[in-house]
């Protein structure tokens, strides 16, 4: 079968990468891309955003299965686009990817399906945000509902941040996403990731994950895509885990089909947990990043067969394999990042990097250039590694980093920080 794997970050190098091991796969190619996919994958310049590009592509390649990686594109409709045009695609239509194309759609799923979240309130006006984020106290969170790039979401500590954020958001710091705006309860606790892939009907718990999403060490400065991850996390406990599936992933596969939006694809919640309960913070409809670059090298099964049962729905009749070593990823990110950075310095070293035992350099924000390997990017670099413990991981990872000669970029020195102190 000939696939289509559609974007160019990290997340779908790691995505590449396993569904390029596939005993079903004829040709992987990717649109459009980067310099490591290259590695894997026959790369095509056309844009994510492109659908009419795309579809004419794999019509002219026989293309059999499209991966869809980022969420634009699956809110736009493209899932639907390939669909129509008679070539399955892995991902939610435009109506089920509203799970991320709107926050407040999932907290309104959440109060009228009995699903745990936090307390919140939409608004489209700031004064009633302001009186009901004051009311809620500090911190609190205020949300763009709409698909902000990851960025839409501020954690406030005062009222005047609060109110700041608010009017930032109505004023239109984050576009369109912004013409809605979501105040919620903070929820106090240790955040994860968990993923399933559904087809509609079935649920198939995949793995967790935890990431870091503050810039530096710590957990200091603004929010981030992400700045590392590993997996598994040690607060998913088989225990929570059952609780996560059967409180929260199947009544929303269930909630979606009942409101005319059954949803098909990856499910990925992002959860807060407390005294060994899990609620819902927000749903993503595709695989996470950089959470996706640390499942894959722990993946034992073939990923390509796991998404075409979802895709056909058949999921009930398959199982998934899991490595119990512990995988993580620490993130090289250009100088700046979240804020202005440079582009087009160049990196060095990759190929020493990624010869040491046990890791993976993943390009998640890189060019060619004049054959040379450059910065495109925030967040530029994965750097992957397994281990029998989450402290080897991380030794192995930041080994690698350490051969990364790239006097331009940065990385947080501390990813792991919550599983190492539980190991001790």
């Amino acid at each position: 079968m000939n696939v289509l794997l559609i974007g160019s970050g990290g997340r779908e190098h790691a995505l590449a990468w396993s569904l390029s091991a596939s005993p079903v796969l004829t040709k992987l190619y990717c649109a459009p891309g980067n310099p490591g996919i290259e590695a894997v994958a026959e790369c095509v310049p056309i844009l994510a955003s492109d659908a009419e590009a795309l579809i004419a592509f794999a019509k002219d390649r026989k293309i059999g299965f499209a991966v869809i990686g980022p969420e634009a594109p699956l809110v736009a409709g493209l899932a639907d686009r390939f669909e129509a045009a008679g070539i399955w695609a892995l991902g939610p239509s435009a109506r089920g990817a509203i799970l991320e194309g709107s926050k407040g759609f999932v907290k309104d799923l959440c109060r009228d399906f009995h699903i745990p979240t936090g307390n919140y309130r939409r608004f489209k006006e700031p004064a009633c945000a302001k009186t009901f984020a004051d009311a809620l106290g500090q911190p609190v969170v205020i949300k763009a509902d709409g698909l902000a790039a990851g960025k839409g979401v501020i954690i406030a500590e005062t009222a005047a941040e609060a109110h700041k954020a608010i009017d930032s958001m109505f004023e239109g710091a984050f576009g369109a996403a912004g013409a809605e705006v979501v105040v919620e309860e903070y929820l106090d606790g240790e955040e994860a990731s968990f993923f399933a892939l559904t087809d509609g009907e079935h649920v198939l718990p995949l793995a967790g994950a935890q990431d870091h999403k503050r810039v530096f060490d710590g957990d200091k400065g603004p929010n981030t895509g992400g700045m590392g991850a590993y997996s598994p996390a040690p607060v998913l406990t088989d225990s929570v885990i059952e609780k996560i599936v059967s409180r929260i992933l199947k009544p929303t596969v269930a909630a979606m089909t009942e409101r005319g939006r059954p949803y098909m694809g990856v499910l990925f919640a992002g959860l807060m947990i407390k005294d060994g309960e899990p609620k819902l913070i927000e749903y993503n409809c595709r695989f996470g990043d950089p959470e996706t670059q640390v499942l894959m090298l722990r993946l034992k099964s073939d990923l390509l067969t796991a998404l075409l049962a979802a895709r056909n729905k058949v999921l009930d009749r398959i199982d998934l394999r899991w490595s119990d070593d512990p995988a993580l990823t620490v993130v090289m990110a250009s100088k700046g990042y979240p804020g202005d950075y440079g582009k087009g310095s160049e990196i060095r070293g990759l190929e020493e990097a990624a010869r040491l035992p046990d890791v993976q350099v993943f390009h998640a924000g890189t060019a060619r250039k004049d054959g040379k390997i450059v910065a495109s990017g925030g967040r530029v670099l994965n750097v992957t590694a397994t281990g029998k413990t989450v402290r080897q991981a991380l030794q192995r990872a930041y080994a690698a980093v350490d051969l990364i000669d790239w006097p331009q970029g940065f990385c947080r020195r501390d990813i792991g920080w919550r599983a190492i102190a539980r190991e001790l």
